[in-house]
C-alpha cells in the first residue's frame, strides 16, 4: 500500500527556516505530482504548494511564494518543503500528498487531487 511519512517538524522562532520531508513507497513515485498542505488549528486544510512528476514545474499559495520552495528526488522517492522567513501564521500541521491521477496537464491545488495523504507534522512559529 502507499505510504507517505513527514519528517522535519518543530519549533521554530520566526524569520526562521525549516525543511520538511515526505518519504513515499508503494506506487511509482515519479508518475505523480506531489502537494504539501496545512492545516491550522479550527481551519479547512489548506494547499500550500505542488511539484509536477517531472520536478521542474512548481505552483504555491500566496501566502508562501518566495518563502517557501518544494522540490522532489524521484530517485529517493522523497519531496521536500524548505520554508524561509517563516510567519507566526505559518503555525499549522503540515502533510505531503500524492496525486490521485497521473499526468492531470494543470497544477493541482484542491485536496480532492489528492488520493494519498501522510500523517501530518507539526510545525509551530512563535514569536
Amino acid at each position: 500500500q502507499v505510504q507517505l511519512v513527514e519528517s522535519g517538524g518543530g519549533l521554530v522562532q520566526a524569520g526562521g527556516s525549516l525543511r520538511l520531508s515526505c518519504a513515499a513507497s508503494g506506487r511509482t513515485f515519479s508518475a505523480y505530482d506531489m502537494g504539501w498542505f496545512r492545516q491550522a488549528p479550527g481551519k479547512e486544510r489548506e494547499f500550500v504548494g505542488t511539484v509536477r512528476r517531472s520536478g521542474g514545474l512548481t505552483r504555491y499559495a500566496d501566502s508562501v511564494k518566495g518563502r517557501f520552495t518544494i522540490s522532489r528526488d524521484n530517485a529517493k522517492n522523497t519531496v521536500s518543503l524548505h520554508m524561509n522567513s517563516l510567519k507566526l501564521e505559518d503555525t499549522a500541521i503540515y502533510y505531503c500528498a500524492m496525486a490521485r491521477k497521473s499526468n492531470t496537464g494543470y497544477y493541482l491545488i484542491r485536496t480532492d487531487d489528492y488520493e494519498y495523504w501522510g500523517q501530518g507534522t507539526q510545525v509551530t512559529v512563535s514569536s
